[in-house]
């Protein structure tokens, strides 16, 4: 986009920081702090604001706003020789947006907590969780945000709570998903959640400077953290707490239609916010908010995790409204958006969304219910530790008749079909709760490095790639059409 860049400047009343303001520049993807008596910034004309993303700054009766003022209208920023000098004389508080920075609730929930944290706003550290998760709050106590480390994830060696040892990079709660890997994940399901349609909540990739979170001996030396932010949902309660049928079939439907798309290991009641009005507390009336999509999206193939999958609203057929916005769905639209957004994400786990998205295209036009969905995608643990899912099964097939054009002969490529834990799913473990973090960890939380490489697409060429869907396509709408789904994941 070439365009000029404006900024909007939100003078506070800092607490910890004497004399300064947030900087707040719509095309780029970085809130410096200016100190007001540097005349760093010049006034130029209103005519450059952009007034949607100012809309979004406006006071709303359940946010504390106290902390900012639009009533200086646009900077740009003037350059400074001295200016990294004086950031480290004065130390304050940085966040730079890492990815999403064209969505403007992903910057406007940036902004607020660059404010809140410029006023002096301590991040607190939760109890409850496995990993690092920190509550930010406004001045009077109002929750804003949960903000995640990604250092400081379960079983990462800079994680607060003692509980790891390994390092970036290395594989994580899940074999498919590595250390440090969750925080670019969370944006990409809200990315994909297209008009809030599974009502997931803001979310942004940023790093932060200056910034008091937990630092171990062996991160003493980073300055700064790479974090997911995700806006906090005020609620009443998680899914655990009530009975499935307090919930209203759409909720679980969006919520079952998103986690099919990115196949979500650890869709556990801990991570399904319960928001329910003081009039409409009767049965299936309760709507619920997804959160924590950390695990999503994996490098390969993985057993997901669906909590939803033996409730009944997910017996229920899917309505038109539904029905309609799966068939809109466009994989390689979503492909695209996030290759644009997030470098970061290898493009192995993107070609598991385009698989996971036309699964379930195909799999609703055929007439299958969300539970049907859920059910081919899933290893039965009732039989054998070598009984995949339906598709597992399909993809394997599907790979394996792979064939180089040049020679038309088969490609020798290696899949890998991982098997599952012998242990069954279980009852959940219960936590306490406070904010957006997990309180409850589901079996899929458990860790398996035991665990073999399930069947990947990063290992394909373009070409190859190109193949593989087209007779992946084929034999998906084979076993639709001739009623072999119930059958086909049993083998």
């Amino acid at each position: 986009m070439n365009c000029l860049a404006t900024t909007i400047t939100i003078t506070c009343k800092p607490t910890l920081i004497s004399d300064m303001a947030v900087a707040i520049d719509p095309f780029s993807d970085k809130f410096p702090y200016f100190n007001r008596s540097s005349q760093r910034c010049r006034l130029q004309s209103l005519t450059n604001l952009d007034f949607s993303f100012l809309q979004s700054f406006k006071p709303t009766p359940q946010d504390d706003n106290i902390h900012r003022s639009v009533s200086s209208p646009c900077f740009s920023i003037a350059a400074s020789s001295n200016m990294e000098e004086d950031k480290k004389a004065t130390a304050a508080p940085q966040i730079e947006i890492l990815g999403g920075q064209r969505v403007p609730t992903v910057r406007a929930l940036v902004a607020e907590v660059t404010m809140a944290i410029v006023s002096g706003a301590q991040p607190m550290l939760l109890p409850s969780g496995l990993g690092g998760a920190y509550l930010l709050q406004t001045g009077k106590g109002h929750n804003i945000a949960v903000a995640k480390p990604v250092d400081e994830e379960p079983l990462a060696l800079n994680n607060p709570k003692k509980s790891g040892s390994l390092r970036l990079g290395q594989p994580g709660m899940k074999h498919s998903i590595p250390v440090g890997e969750t925080g670019v994940r969370e944006l990409a399901a809200y990315l994909l959640d297209y008009q809030g349609f599974s009502s997931v909540p803001p979310t942004a990739l940023v790093s932060i400077s200056h910034v008091p979170f937990h630092v171990s001996d062996a991160f003493s030396s980073v300055p700064y953290k790479v974090a997911s932010l995700q806006r906090f949902v005020c609620h009443d309660f998680d899914a655990g707490e009530l009975g499935p049928g307090s919930f209203t079939v759409a909720s679980v439907h969006r919520i079952g239609i998103l986690d099919v798309r990115v196949l979500n290991l650890d869709r556990h009641a801990g991570n399904m916010l319960v928001k329910r009005c003081e009039q409409d507390k009767g049965v299936g009336t309760a709507e619920l908010v997804p959160i924590d999509h950390g695990l999503c999206l994996p490098e390969c193939l993985d057993d997901p995790y669906f909590e939803w999958l033996n409730w009944p609203q997910a017996l229920v057929p899917f309505t038109d409204t539904e029905l309609e916005y799966i068939s809109s769905l466009d994989p390689f639209k979503d492909a695209e958006l996030l290759r644009s957004e997030l470098h970061s994400l290898p493009e192995s786990a993107i070609r598991v969304l385009i698989v996971c998205t036309v699964f379930l295209k195909q799999a609703a036009a055929s007439g299958l219910c969300l539970a049907e969905i859920g059910e081919k995608m899933t290893r039965d643990f009732a039989r054998s530790e070598d009984s995949f899912s339906l598709l597992e099964t399909l993809c394997t097939k599907a790979k394996a008749t792979v064939v180089d054009k040049g020679n038309e002969v088969k490609c020798e490529v290696e899949v890998h079909v991982s098997k599952p834990p012998l242990a069954p799913k279980g009852p959940h473990a219960k936590e306490k709760k406070r904010g957006n973090t997990m309180r409850s960890m589901s079996p899929s939380m458990s860790v398996h490095h035991a665990e073999s490489e399930g069947v990947s697409f990063g290992d394909m060429t373009t070409v190859q790639w190109d193949m593989f869907l087209e007779s992946f396509q084929r034999l998906l709408q084979e076993a639709l059409s001739k009623r072999l789904v119930p059958s086909l994941g049993k083998q």
